[in-house]
């Protein structure tokens, strides 16, 4: 017996009539609907991702946060946040597939009641003078470049303690909550939690770089240390950048890590510092992971599927999964820094998780 394809030649009437008779069963037919991937010339299938490339600017937010301060308390908002949606979802509060970005603001005097949700949450803080996130019990400094992990099922609340608005970026993994169906939310039983712990205290136990207390690990899987101070984080990359060329697709990066175990600061959300020398230009790549942006300081472009986004100072943009991108750095006598938080890890843990250069982009 030789072995062959088939080619069954139905016409496209005949077709749909078969197509529209298997729908009362709730069955339908695979090849007539191969979802979001597309083919290249060589045949295989790749991803098409529906999240497109965007770019938000910071003077056009701030005002806008400042105004939702006036029009709303923190009484009628359980969050007053500015959510930064991707104009390809009309129907999804998404700035990318599997992640969400927004603004949030706390006033001065104001508090924001404690809860906690199976959602992982960090904070990088934009606009500050002090206050704090209260993280099971913990008083988390904010201050300007500071990121703050508030993860999954931890209770947390907001406090302006200070006399000038406090104003940050929300990063979270609720659009992959939502879509895996488990997300869950619980109000504490008072507006605010006591404040049961030294101000700073993960700081004080985790640190302190390759020390930490002796005796056994925390028995969770998310970074026990809650606050990453900039001043430490930007100090690092200058002083790795005066012995290390760094990544020709990033630029010098390093990974905010869990104290522990060298890994991910949460198991969906890895976080990024990244520097770009003076007038750097860096390679294209893609990955199946998807990234948001934050400008620290600098002012530049990125290329992003072949968009140019241009932005500066406090600017926040998103790359969608397997969408070629670089970054270009304006200045040639200053570097540019950059925060992002991605998706990586739950894509290095289904063994998804796949990255390659795109030659020629620069043309």
């Amino acid at each position: 017996m030789t072995l062959t394809r088939s080619d069954i030649k139905a016409s496209a009437e005949e077709l749909e009539q078969f197509q529209q008779g298997l729908q009362h069963l709730s069955v339908s037919a695979l090849w007539a609907n191969q979802g979001p991937v597309s083919r290249s010339p060589g045949g295989s299938i790749e991803p098409r991702p529906r999240a497109v490339p965007h770019v938000w600017h910071w003077l056009d937010l701030r005002p806008q946060a400042l105004r939702a301060a006036e029009l709303v308390g923190t009484q009628q908002a359980e969050r007053r946040v500015l959510q930064l949606k991707n104009p390809a979802f009309s129907d999804r509060s998404v700035t990318t597939n599997t992640l969400f970005a927004g603004i949030q603001i706390v006033m001065p005097g104001e508090v924001a009641r404690a809860h906690r949700h199976t959602m992982a949450a960090l904070r990088f803080i934009i606009e500050s003078e002090g206050g704090y996130t209260n993280v099971d019990g913990e008083p988390v400094p904010m201050l300007p470049g500071d990121l703050v992990l508030t993860p999954n099922w931890a209770w947390h609340d907001h406090a302006n303690d200070t006399g000038a608005p406090m104003i940050w970026l929300d990063g979270l993994d609720a659009p992959l909550v939502r879509m895996l169906e488990a997300a869950f939310q619980e109000d504490f039983p008072q507006e605010r939690q006591a404040l049961s712990a030294a101000r700073g205290l993960s700081q004080i136990r985790y640190g302190a770089g390759a020390l930490r207390p002796a005796g056994e690990p925390p028995a969770v899987r998310h970074s026990p240390l809650m606050h990453y101070a900039w001043a430490d984080t930007q100090d690092a990359l200058d002083r790795l950048a005066e012995v290390d060329e760094g990544s020709p697709y990033d630029g010098l990066i390093m990974e905010y890590t869990n104290p522990v175990d060298g890994g991910s600061v949460m198991p969906t959300i890895a976080c990024f510092a990244q520097r770009l020398r003076p007038g750097e230009r860096t390679a294209a790549h893609r990955h199946t992971s998807s990234t948001i942006y934050h400008v620290v300081h600098g002012n530049g472009y990125s290329i992003v599927g072949g968009h140019s986004l241009n932005w500066q100072d406090k600017d926040t943009f998103c790359v969608p999964n397997w969408t070629s991108h670089q970054h270009v750095n304006l200045s040639e006598t200053e570097p540019a820094y950059l925060f992002s938080f991605s998706d990586i890890p739950v894509l290095r843990a289904l063994d998804l998780l796949r990255e390659e250069p795109v030659p020629g982009e620069w043309g």
